[in-house]
């Protein structure tokens, strides 16, 4: 994986020099719903009596959905020319099964983690011109570490359009910093906006036992899955894969990952900080945190609605707590077009729309997506001032610390390889044997990344067979 930001690709200095410097030009111009005619459209100028079909093609809740019909309704009431018709998929893998088996709509949202398979599968059209053409602001309106997350082949292969950072939701009134600080605890520090916005693990230990002095609630749980151990591997300067391209193991046998760890796991196996075993098989980790159960929970931006829906919850979040540098992970989605799409331009146009301030902003209204659009992550739209989280400018700063994990096409086959190995490593009880588990777990991951390709012995010669004299 890359670190501490994402990798600049080649894109950025050759397929969209010209769209940067174009857009640099164009202001806060809104993208026009009418069609900006594109060679690969097929179409003359001349309207035709009944509007060209286009589909697109979103995943998410119901509500997330419904945001996007919303967008889809905004765009057909100002063009006559285009009718875009919604599709919708309840998780990225399914978009991503429906998109390689040739169902794709002609735009699309799509997961980052899933970019490899569908460029290998040439079900990409690079957005790239398409986009500069219609005067998309790649610049400064754009978070540049989720542009460059969707560039491959010295193209941009998909238009940025969402960026969820982990980070850690607290129960604010079980982790009261100011009672914490008049009994001389380690707080985070306030900024001059009177914001908390950074802490240390010490930090976020002492939060965790202030919250369960009592025994109950519990302090704090991350999941013990290489997501939720990565942000604390990467802040102490460890690597979860032995390769940023081309990982053919993990690395929790590396010195500094295995650091990591022991200061890490010396909170997550303190059984008086941690949800017991009953409380687990009754509820989820987030059900106990919306129940004040459970004080701290590390998540992605999609969990606010059900926390902002929860009865008698005052929340709010900090970014991942840093051992040695800041880090953490995170999913970003953009927005493709079909390689098979004969409506190449009207794609173009509605994903232009749709990355719009106004358009953007109806979905980030939602309270489930961190927009890739900065105009809009720094509105009053996503950081709802008069709704919890209160400092949700928290999920902006943290993007530049998104660690985005290499791409690995055996990722589902990994992850049931080691989670069993992982779930020993942080919640079996007894001492642990750090160095034995951790070498596990390599050993483990390299029979699913790079395992040993058995030779088939060649036939050898039956003497009694040999051909006579």
């Amino acid at each position: 994986m890359s670190r501490p930001s994402f990798r600049r690709s080649a894109l950025l200095a050759t397929a969209l020099t010209v769209a940067l410097t174009t857009a640099a030009c164009s202001g806060d111009a809104e993208p026009d719903p009418e069609p900006t005619r594109s060679p690969s459209n097929g179409q003359s100028g001349k309207p035709t009596e009944k509007p060209r079909e286009v589909t697109f093609g979103a995943y998410g809740t119901d509500e997330e959905v419904a945001a996007f019909q919303s967008v889809v309704d905004s765009f057909n009431a100002s063009s006559t020319t285009r009718k875009v018709t919604l599709q919708s998929w309840p998780d990225h893998e399914s978009a991503l099964a429906d998109v390689l088996a040739g169902n794709a709509p002609d735009a699309f949202l799509t997961s980052r983690i899933d970019l490899d398979e569908l460029v290998d599968g040439e079900a990409l059209q690079p957005v790239s011109l398409l986009l500069d053409e219609r005067g998309v602001d790649f610049g400064d309106r754009f978070s540049r570490d989720a542009v460059d997350a969707f560039a491959m082949d010295d193209e941009l292969q998909c238009m940025a359009y969402s960026v969820s950072p982990m980070v850690v939701y607290y129960n604010t009134d079980l982790v009261d910093f100011d009672k914490m600080e008049r009994r001389g605890l380690d707080v985070p520090s306030v900024t001059d906006e009177g914001k908390r916005e950074r802490w240390t693990l010490a930090e976020f230990e002492a939060a965790a036992r202030f919250a369960s002095r009592r025994g109950d609630p519990r302090g704090v749980w991350i999941d013990p899955t290489l997501q939720g151990l990565a942000p604390f591997i990467y802040s102490g300067d460890g690597q979860v894969f032995d390769d940023d391209q081309e990982p053919t193991s993990l690395a929790f046998s590396d010195d500094n990952t295995r650091e990591a760890l022991s200061q890490t796991l010396f909170i997550l196996r303190d059984s008086s900080l941690t949800p017991t075993n009953a409380q687990l098989a009754r509820a989820t980790p987030v059900q106990l945190f919306k129940r004040g159960e459970l004080a701290m929970v590390a998540g992605f931006r999609n969990l606010v609605p059900e926390m902002r829906e929860a009865d008698d919850l005052d929340f709010d979040v900090l970014p991942m707590p840093t051992i040695d540098t800041r880090a953490t992970v995170g999913d970003i989605s953009g927005l493709c077009i079909s390689a098979d799409s004969e409506v190449t331009g009207d794609a173009a146009d509605f994903i232009a729309y749709a990355v719009s301030d106004a358009a953007i902003a109806t979905v980030a209204s939602t309270g489930y997506i961190v927009p890739a659009n900065t105009s809009v992550a720094a509105s009053p739209e996503f950081l709802a001032p008069d709704d919890e989280p209160a400092s949700a400018e928290v999920y902006n700063q943290s993007i530049r610390y998104m660690v985005v994990p290499p791409f690995i096409d055996q990722r589902e086959e990994l992850i049931e390889a080691v989670t069993p190995l992982l779930e020993q490593l942080v919640t079996a009880p007894g001492p642990l044997d750090l160095e034995a588990t951790t070498e596990e777990i390599d050993l483990a991951s390299q029979e699913i990344l790079s395992p040993e390709e058995t030779e088939t012995p060649e036939p050898t010669e039956d003497p009694s067979e040999s051909p006579s004299e």
